[in-house]
């Protein structure tokens, strides 16, 4: 039976609307590791039911992913049916599971809604290795998260903390952050800020057309890409300049992202291990500071 949920991949991964936040016991002040991985994939260690996992990070998933095996494992099998759309070429079934406890840098979250779903194929062909759990948005929704991608550590921040860097407003679009930059002669520019995304700038369909960049001269190959859903061809190029944070980037690597919900822009690991970087989704805010 299929749900009357909306669920759409917007960045890769999974959103799901109409979920329950639960949250409990405040952070210590511990950092945490965060390891770089195969493909510029960010995981940390967490916690899904008290049984403990290595977990893919993801600020652009709206919700928590768990593959099926892992699932059984933990005896999570009941739930209602929904459709996904991944960024692949097809949509795919996940089981929407309540109630599930996650814990992930010393907090716990209460009474969630995860998806259950086969990320055998995203596993293989993103990591090298199986994938047990994609960790969404939640935990940046909890609490304030101070990221060091090139450090390779993560700290939760208290509530009065005064971040350093420039601070950005975060919009939603879509179900996920987006932060205002500029690219070439173009801006502002919303762009998903998203960890979850190892690869080279997506750039949405109609800002494409924008920077005509299919019809400028400049050189377009193409390559495999693509999260849930399976894997799929885009064209790629280079923008010939980007700005975040007051920073310039020159001669970026991007790709096409031709699915309907995608952002006009989508920021991921490339750029922002550039940056040291504080969130504050509840705050609607983070800020990005150049690394020296």
């Amino acid at each position: 039976m299929k749900s009357r949920y909306a669920v759409l991949v917007v960045t890769g991964w999974l959103e799901l609307t109409s979920l329950t936040l639960g949250f409990a016991k405040a952070p210590d002040a511990t950092t945490y590791p965060l390891t770089l991985t195969r493909g510029s994939r960010l995981m940390v260690g967490a916690e899904v039911n008290g049984r403990a996992v290595r977990a893919l990070l993801d600020s652009a998933a709206e919700a928590t992913l768990i593959d099926r095996g892992f699932a059984r494992d933990l005896k999570l099998e009941t739930g209602e049916t929904v459709t996904g759309q991944g960024s692949g070429e097809a949509s795919f079934d996940a089981v929407l599971i309540k109630g599930v406890q996650l814990r992930v840098f010393g907090v716990s979250l209460a009474n969630q809604s995860v998806a259950v779903v086969d990320l055998g194929d995203v596993g293989r062909r993103l990591l090298g290795h199986r994938l047990d759990v994609i960790l969404g948005r939640e935990i940046f929704d909890a609490v304030r998260l101070r990221i060091d991608i090139e450090g390779r550590q993560v700290k939760v921040l208290p509530p009065d903390f005064r971040p350093s860097g420039v601070y950005l407003p975060l919009a939603t679009e879509h179900g996920v952050e987006t932060i205002s930059v500029r690219v070439e002669n173009i801006g502002p520019v919303q762009a998903t800020f998203d960890l979850g995304n190892g690869s080279e700038v997506l750039v949405g369909e109609a800002l494409a057309r924008r920077l005509q960049v299919l019809s400028d001269g400049r050189t377009i190959t193409t390559g495999r890409g693509g999260g849930l859903g399976g894997e799929t061809v885009r064209q790629r190029f280079a923008l010939h300049s980007l700005e975040v944070a007051g920073q310039r980037f020159n001669d970026v690597p991007a790709a096409i992202d031709a699915h309907a919900s995608a952002s006009d822009l989508n920021l991921g690991v490339a750029i922002l291990r550039h940056f040291l970087i504080t969130t504050d989704f509840a705050g609607h805010a983070v800020w990005l500071e150049p690394r020296r």
